[in-house]
């Protein structure tokens, strides 16, 4: 409970909104109570026409109300009352239920922003850690299931005792004798209602944490739509969405069960003592039918709340299951965050080094003693097998992650003494897979930015993306599709590399920024990075050769280390490993000259 308390307290503007919110549930009981008056008088029989005797409960209020409005005497005035309650009960049952969604509109819209926002200050570590449709089913299902809780906690712990403590009153104005009738079948409805309950917040749990594996196969297969048909895996890939679907379904089934058998029973027992009132009112205490009425109309009031009390708990544990859940990420913290003294950095004069850095994923060792440095205005290209740690190298750079043991420097300074804002503001980055937006072009090259149409057309020139984009219908202003995909491998990561080259940052890191482009193209960004020594400190992930020929630096990585560093003729002539790369992938048939 005290997560969603902690949801409302901050949620901001709700607080007036549940103000308001109990005054209608207070209005909506009263005018309930109403109905179950008027139903009273309307029974009272030869009392509309002549004055309402005293003597008991009802007709004392009767007489009363005659004093206002005699409704004893006129069917036109009794009209007029009826009506008015109607209106009345609409009124506020509007009121009521519309608030009521404002509330869960609300919540649920703050849940998702909190929970964005926050996502996007925690470490790559954590995305290591949490799947696309855990975070996805989050935050879209589990903050509704925690929104309509809230509704429910209203329900539950304020209009249902006001309607109870009031509605208990009236009987016993009524009736004290068969008021005591309700006392013995009580304690019987709100046994079921905690025994259900428990089991309801456990299946929640799970059926919450199903949602999430079922919505990633889900993703997964959508994704990989092209390889599933290539190679003709529709069944293999339904196969696993059948067993996914079927736990889900299993659970949904005993949730269902719980559920829907909160209400019977406690209906059973509420119709029984109500029936067990019908005739001791009538039979043993010889009540007028007209207070028979009136009081078993007010156990209706009274019970209803009750049996509602069972369903609305249930939400209520399928919202703290689901508050839980959401919370796992609220409180992760960003152990990545700036120290309190932490500096900007304004300018890139000197190096970037690497000194003695080690990484691990996990328990894996991916960088082991790296040493390394990038002069400015240097084109460093960094080269090596499959898993060797070239990609994590150009990751912590941006510190996207941080290292283990030792640490990277740039102008003597350590990194992390920096602001990552800063830092990053200094660095352009080419990431290995394209990132592209439903926006347009030169939104997605702009990346948020105000930058002039000439800039993002120049720096789209230079990545060799202006022709293809001038042949699209609306050029610049067209807008993408879902990831870019009516675009070309090559023709994304193009897009990516102007995003890129925009931004004028003094450092610029490719990882693997030419592994989907076509041999033309990529000539012309080698031609661009070629064009850009001196200009900007670039720092190259490369598995194609030819790409990084003319780097003033190229250095050989394997498992983590550095073998070999120097230029292209330099590692011809005194790297084994490099000769052998240059002959596998450029020069298969052709002798390499030592």
């Amino acid at each position: 409970m005290k997560l969603i308390y902690s949801t409302v307290v901050r949620t901001p503007k709700i607080k007036p909104l549940i103000c308001f919110t109990i005054i209608s549930m207070v209005l909506v009981t009263i005018a309930s109570q109403l109905e179950i008056f008027a139903l009273g008088v309307i029974t009272k029989g030869d009392s509309v026409v002549h004055t309402a005797k005293s003597g008991n409960f009802i007709d004392t209020v009767i007489s009363q109300l005659s004093e206002v409005m005699p409704v004893t005497k006129s069917l036109f005035n009794l009209a007029i009352f009826l009506v008015f309650v109607a209106l009345f009960k609409a009124t506020t049952l509007f009121l009521f239920r519309f608030n009521t969604k404002k509330i869960a509109i609300l919540v649920s819209k703050d849940l998702r922003l909190r929970f964005f926002e926050h996502i996007q200050t925690l470490p790559m570590s954590f995305y290591q850690k949490h799947n696309i449709g855990s975070l996805s089913s989050r935050v879209v299902n589990d903050s509704y299931v925690i929104a309509e809780s809230i509704n429910s906690c209203l329900v539950n712990y304020l209009q249902t005792p006001f309607t109870v403590l009031t509605t208990l009153t009236l009987c016993f104005l009524t009736s004290w004798q068969l008021s005591l009738i309700m006392f013995i079948g009580f304690p019987l409805i709100v046994f079921p209602i905690f025994f259900i309950a428990r089991r309801i917040k456990k299946i929640s749990r799970e059926i919450l944490n199903n949602q999430e594996h079922f919505l990633s196969v889900l993703i997964d297969f959508i994704s990989g739509i092209q390889t599933v048909k290539v190679f003709s895996m529709e069944d293999f890939s339904l196969k696993k969405y059948v067993e996914q679907n079927d736990k889900l379904a299993d659970l949904e089934r005993r949730s269902a069960r719980y559920d829907v058998s909160s209400r019977p029973v406690v209906h059973m027992i509420g119709m029984s003592f109500l029936a067990t009132a019908l005739i001791y009112g009538l039979y043993i205490q010889k009540m007028e039918i007209s207070e028979v009425v009136f009081f078993c109309g007010l156990l209706y009031v009274f019970y209803e709340p009750i049996k509602k009390f069972a369903e609305e708990n249930n939400r209520i544990q399928r919202g703290l299951a689901a508050a839980e859940r959401l919370h796992e990420v609220l409180n992760q913290k960003n152990h990545q965050e700036d120290s309190k003294n932490a500096q900007t950095l304004t300018s890139f004069e000197k190096a970037i080094e690497f000194k003695d850095v080690w990484f691990k994923y996990e328990d894996q060792w991916v960088l082991k003693g790296l040493d390394l440095k990038v002069e400015k205005g240097q084109t460093v290209a960094i080269v090596g097998p499959t898993g060797a740690g070239k990609s994590t190298i150009a990751q912590l750079i941006p510190r996207l992650y941080d290292v283990n043991k030792g640490e990277i420097t740039i102008d003597d300074t350590p990194i992390t003494t920096l602001t990552q804002k800063s830092l990053r503001e200094h660095i352009a980055f080419v990431p290995q897979k394209s990132f592209l937006f439903i926006d347009t072009i030169s939104t997605n090259i702009s990346f948020g930015k105000t930058i002039l149409t000439e800039k993002i057309e120049a720096a789209s020139q230079r990545a060799h993306a202006d022709e293809f984009i001038r042949r699209l219908p609306k050029g610049y202003k067209t807008v993408l599709s879902e990831a870019g995909k009516d675009l070309s491998g090559g023709q994304q990561q193009r897009l990516t590399i102007a995003r890129a080259l925009v931004k004028e940052a003094p450092i610029l890191v490719m990882d693997e920024a030419t592994s989907s482009l076509d041999v033309v193209s990529e000539n012309h960004i080698k031609l661009a990075i070629q064009q850009l020594k001196g200009e900007m400190t670039q720092i190259i992930i490369a598995h194609r050769l030819s790409t990084i020929e003319g780097a003033d630096k190229i250095v050989v990585i394997d498992d983590g280390r550095k073998v070999a560093e120097g230029t292209k003729e330099e590692l011809l002539k005194s790297c084994l490993q490099f000769q052998m790369m240059w002959q596998t992938m450029h020069q298969a048939n052709e002798p390499v000259g030592v």
